[in-house]
C-alpha cells in the first residue's frame, strides 16, 4: 500500500516538472557494471555495487537500491520507459525500509504498463545464449490477475484463403500471445473459421476451458495444425461466440464477470451491426477486440468500428516484432473499471518453486502477493489509467509461523488453498511430491477425443 502511494505522488509530481530536465539514475539490469572496449561504463550501465548476501542464496545483489530490466523487444531509450523510470526511482526508499522493518522480505518489484520492471534488490539479469531476455512482467500471473478481472476470451481466428503465409504465421503468434495473457482465473476457447467453423480442439466445442498452463499449451499445440483455404464467414463465427458466451454465462460456471471475444483476421467486409444488435446492445456486456493481420488498411474502417461500438479496442500487426507490444493493448482496456472504481484488490499466487533462492533443504516454496496501481490524477480519473503492479514474493514457510498452532489441538491442522483449488500450503506438501503430481497431471488432463 506505502508502494502504491508513492508511485501516485511520484507520478503527479512528474507531470508537474516534465517542461524540466529531469534529474534521475537508470540502472539497467543488463548493462550495469558493463564497460566498452575502451574500458568506459556502458551508457544505463555505470558502476553497481554488488555484494552476496545471505539472505538471497549468496546472489550478488544491491540492498540500497533497485535496477529496472527491459524486455529485449523493447527500446530502453523509449520516452515512456524513461519518464516511467524517473518517476518510479521513489521507490528505492520505500523498498529499503519495508525490508528494514521486515527482513524476511524476499523480492520487491513494481512492474509497469508500459513493459518495464523495477526490482529490488538490486541484481544483474544475464541474456541467453541468443542475447535475449523473453522476461515481460505483464505476461506474469501476479501482473495479469492483479490488473485485470477474471473474464472469459473467445478467440476468433480467420483461416481463410487471404490467411496463407506470413499472415497465418503472424496471426497464430497473435493468438499465442493472447494465451500469453490469460491466468488461471479466465476461461477461454479458440475458433478458426472459414466457410465453416473449426474448434482448435473439436472435444471442446460449444464450451470454454480455464486457462491454466497445460490448457493453454495444449490449444498451442493445435495451433499448428491450422492452415488457411476457402472463404472467411466472419458472420457464422460472430454468432457461433456471442452464443457460447451466453450460454456458458448461464452455467455459472465461468469468471462471472468480463466477457470479449478477440478477433485475428485480415479484413471484414462488413460491419455486422445486426449481430451485434442481438447479441450484445444496449448493454454492450461483450467487448469486441479486433487485430487486423498485415500491412493493407482496406478494410480497417469496418474493424475499427466494431471494436468501437463494442467498448473494445482496434490495433494492427504488420509484423511478428508487432505482436508482442499490440496484443497487450487489451489489458489496459479491461483494467480501466477496476481504475475508474479504485479498487485496489491485493492478489495471491498459487505456490510454486522458487529456484533462485534454494536453501539448505533444497528448493524454496514461495507464493506472489500484488496490487494494481492507477493514476490518481482529476484530469485523467474518468479514463482510468492503470499505471502498474506492485508485488512481492513471500516465502511458504513466513506464511506457517503466522498459523495459531496452539489453537488447532493435538490432532489438528491448518492448510490454505487459492479460489482455483491450488495448495498453497499444508503439513503434507513436499517439492518432489508437487513436481511429480505436476507431471501426472500434465498427462491425465490432456483433452482425449471419444
Amino acid at each position: 500500500i506505502v508502494m502504491c502511494q508513492v508511485l501516485f505522488d511520484s507520478q503527479r509530481q512528474f507531470n508537474t516538472e516534465c517542461g524540466f530536465l529531469l534529474q534521475y539514475e537508470y540502472f539497467n539490469a543488463v548493462l550495469i557494471n558493463e564497460r566498452d572496449e575502451e574500458g568506459n561504463y556502458l551508457e544505463l550501465g555505470k558502476e553497481f555495487i554488488l555484494v552476496p548476501n545471505d539472505h538471497f542464496n549468496n546472489l550478488p545483489v544491491n540492498i540500497s537500491l533497485s535496477d529496472v530490466q527491459v524486455p529485449t523487444n523493447m527500446y530502453n531509450k523509449d520516452p515512456a520507459i524513461v519518464n516511467g523510470v524517473y518517476w518510479s526511482e521513489s521507490l528505492n526508499k520505500v523498498f529499503v525500509d519495508n525490508f528494514d522493518r521486515d527482513p524476511s522480505l524476499i523480492w520487491q518489484y513494481f512492474g509497469s504498463a508500459k513493459g518495464f520492471f523495477r526490482q529490488y534488490p538490486g541484481i544483474k539479469w544475464e541474456p541467453d545464449e541468443n542475447g535475449v531476455i523473453a522476461f515481460d512482467c505483464r505476461n506474469r500471473k501476479w501482473y495479469i490477475q492483479a490488473a485485470t478481472s477474471p473474464k472469459d476470451v473467445v478467440i476468433l481466428v480467420d483461416v481463410s484463403g487471404s490467411m496463407k503465409g506470413l499472415r497465418l504465421t503472424i496471426a497464430k503468434q497473435t493468438v499465442s500471445s493472447i494465451l500469453d495473457t490469460l491466468g488461471d482465473d479466465d476461461f477461454f476457447n479458440i475458433i478458426a473459421y472459414n466457410e465453416e467453423l473449426h474448434y482448435v480442439e473439436p472435444c471442446l466445442n460449444g464450451t470454454l476451458v480455464q486457462a491454466d498452463r497445460t490448457n493453454k499449451e495444449h490449444f498451442r499445440e493445435h495451433l499448428d495444425k491450422l492452415f488457411a483455404k476457402g472463404i472467411g464467414m466472419l458472420d457464422i463465427a460472430l454468432n457461433e461466440a456471442f452464443n457460447m458466451l451466453n450460454e456458458f454465462n448461464h452455467t455459472g460456471q465461468g469468471s462471472i464477470c468480463s466477457q470479449a471475444i478477440m478477433l485475428i483476421t485480415d479484413g471484414a467486409v462488413d460491419t455486422y451491426d445486426t449481430i451485434f444488435a442481438k447479441y450484445n446492445w444496449p448493454d454492450r456486456k461483450v467487448r469486441i477486440f479486433t487485430y487486423l493481420i498485415g500491412r493493407e488498411a482496406a478494410f480497417a474502417d469496418n474493424l475499427k468500428w466494431m471494436a468501437c461500438a463494442n467498448k473494445g479496442f482496434f490495433t494492427q500487426i504488420s509484423t511478428l516484432a508487432d505482436v508482442q507490444e499490440n496484443v497487450m493493448e487489451y489489458l489496459h482496456v479491461l483494467s480501466r473499471p477496476k481504475v475508474i472504481d479504485q479498487e485496489h484488490d491485493v492478489v495471491w499466487t498459487e505456490a510454486y518453486i522458487d529456484s533462485t533462492l534454494a536453501d539448505d533443504q533444497g528448493l524454496v516454496l514461495m507464493t506472489t502477493v500484488a496490487m494494481p496501481v492507477f493514476s490518481k490524477q482529476n484530469e485523467t480519473r474518468s479514463k482510468g489509467i492503470l499505471l502498474g503492479v506492485v508485488g512481492t514474493d513471500v516465502p511458504v514457510k513466513e506464511l506457517l509461523k503466522a498459523i495459531p498452532k496452539y489453537k488447532l489441538g493435538i490432532h489438528g491442522y491448518a492448510f490454505a488453498i487459492t479460489n482455483n483449488g491450488y495448495i498453497l500450503t499444508h503439513p503434507e506438501l513436499r517439492i518432489s511430491l508437487m513436481v511429480l503430481v505436476e507431471f501426472l497431471t500434465d498427462l491425465e488432463r490432456k483433452p482425449v477425443c471419444a
